[in-house]
């Protein structure tokens, strides 16, 4: 009898997030959510399950606590969709460039997730360890290193881990021009996003999967019971040995 080996290149036991920061709500055409499709197929065929939102369908208010019903907002959407946000074992944080910058949208849902940053985990450690990140930038404009360069530093500084070549992104010729889905823009075809598109998608794989059947990032010396509680990993403490 032939025993089947498992596939290390499938991924059932994984899901992502992505979240599409347009500034345009649905129905409306999004750019991001082209490129978004091209890396989202290709976990869908690795076998992680992908859910896409988009973040300004939600009234998100903005604010850097978790729940803003509580600061004087009459709604806020972010509590619900923070539950997918720690469901996921991939966050990729993606949209478009205004002004060489990240868009508003973007921003907002970087300062909800630093909300919820000082929440803590079984182990003690913030709540966002154990996760992989990644980002996608779209524009008509120069800026996707810049934008890339704040969301994977926020990512990582909340808790993700970003793997190598974690983002990837698209832009036409500087100043206004085609978007991404534009007819005749090039973007889909452009070998040089694809290529990043899809290293970035089977890095956040890869990473999010060593994580996952590691049981995270182990908890040790990073621990901020630990450290409320006297424990100092970078000191001798005998009373915490």
């Amino acid at each position: 009898m032939t025993v089947p080996v498992p596939d290390p290149y499938r991924f059932e036991d994984l899901t992502a997030l992505y979240v599409n920061c347009t500034l345009k709500p649905s129905p409306q055409l999004s750019h991001t959510q082209g490129l978004i499709d091209k890396s989202r197929a290709l976990m869908d065929g690795q076998g992680v399950a992908t859910e896409v939102v988009r973040a300004v369908d939600h009234d998100i208010p903005p604010g850097v606590y978790p729940d803003m019903t509580e600061h004087g907002f009459a709604t806020d959407a972010w509590p619900a969709l923070y539950e997918k946000v720690m469901a996921a074992d991939i966050l990729v944080l993606c949209g478009p460039i205004w002004l060489g910058d990240n868009s508003s949208v973007t921003k907002k849902v970087i300062e909800r997730l630093y909300a919820c940053s000082a929440l803590l985990n079984e182990a003690g450690q913030y709540a966002y360890y154990g996760r992989a990140g990644g980002c996608l930038i779209t524009g008509n404009e120069d800026g996707v290193k810049h934008c890339a360069m704040n969301v994977l530093y926020s990512l990582q500084h909340l808790g993700y881990t970003v793997p190598p070549q974690a983002d990837a992104g698209w832009i036409g010729p500087a100043g206004p021009g085609p978007s991404y889905l534009d007819p005749g823009s090039g973007g889909p075809e452009n070998d040089f996003t694809n290529r990043n598109t899809a290293f970035m998608t089977w890095n956040l794989m890869h990473v999010a999967a060593l994580l996952k059947r590691a049981g995270g990032i182990p908890a040790h010396g990073n621990q901020r019971t630990q450290w409320d509680a006297g424990c100092r990993p970078d000191a001798q403490n005998p009373e915490h040995r």
